[in-house]
């Protein structure tokens, strides 16, 4: 690794991505901080599930710059490789295994994990078991650590995802929609949960729930037609007109 070119985590600028003449991404620029959470908001189509694309490998932009660590460029990444460098993605619906236990798919989840089965199989190192039993009261799932995954409510299953990414040791997590279908606890849970994720680790979060935003405390970045359109505190970004004109509503 050279030296770093820039002092932020994540640094995207004049990102453009283009699907058949149509702008998803349309010279975005944005910076990320080591240990800093980001809310990202916006309208359907603004951009935000490209953005992430590009920053995991899925799409390559064509044209623009994308850093990682100040001098990983992601543009000329594939997936496993910008995986491996240290970004995780959680998406909307929770992907688990569900007819395993919660321990076990954390487990299966440990960065540097044999094959599934013989993960299952092998006798489990005193390494492995403090590092899920760490990664179980983080995501407040002790409790249930030898329920089957499936039997698990819709938050725990995304509680239970986000562990599974920091299994993995992630530098950056990009999270998606996570207050989608939860309930109001759950919600509230959520948000204390990604706070205290963000003290060691930057996060990206996408999310349409403004409550939730609000309740993370963290700067917000607005996109619109795959530009930032405002940026700064929730309230700032609310006090946009243009932001209320095309987002929010009155």
């Amino acid at each position: 690794m050279t030296a770093p070119v820039t002092p932020a985590l994540l640094y995207l600028d004049n990102v453009t991505v283009s699907f058949d003449g149509f702008r998803a991404l349309n010279a975005l620029s944005l910076a990320i901080d080591h240990a800093e959470m980001r809310a990202i908001i916006g309208p359907n189509g603004a951009g935000k599930t490209t953005m992430m694309d590009v920053i995991t490998g899925k799409t390559r932009p064509n044209e623009g710059t994308a850093l990682f660590e100040g001098s990983y460029d992601l543009t000329t990444l594939d997936e496993a490789a910008i995986a491996e460098l240290g970004i995780g993605r959680k998406f909307q619906t929770p992907t688990v295994f569900e007819m395993h236990t919660v321990e076990d798919n954390l487990l299966l989840a440990l960065q540097g994990a044999r094959s599934p089965l013989a993960a299952l199989l092998s006798r489990r190192l005193a390494r492995e078991r403090e590092r899920i039993d760490a990664l179980l009261e983080r995501v407040r799932l002790t409790p249930n650590r030898h329920r089957r995954a499936g039997e698990l409510s819709h938050g725990q299953k995304q509680w239970l995802e986000i562990g599974m990414l920091l299994a993995q040791e992630p530098k950056l997590l990009l999270i998606d929609e996570p207050a989608a279908g939860m309930t109001d606890q759950e919600t509230a849970d959520t948000a204390d949960l990604l706070r205290e994720i963000a003290k060691t680790k930057a996060v990206i979060v996408v999310e349409h729930d403004m409550t939730f935003v609000r309740d993370l405390g963290v700067k917000v970045t607005c996109l619109h037609e795959g530009s930032m359109l405002a940026e700064g505190s929730l309230d700032v970004v609310s006090a946009n007109e243009r932001v209320v004109e095309v987002y929010l509503g009155r």
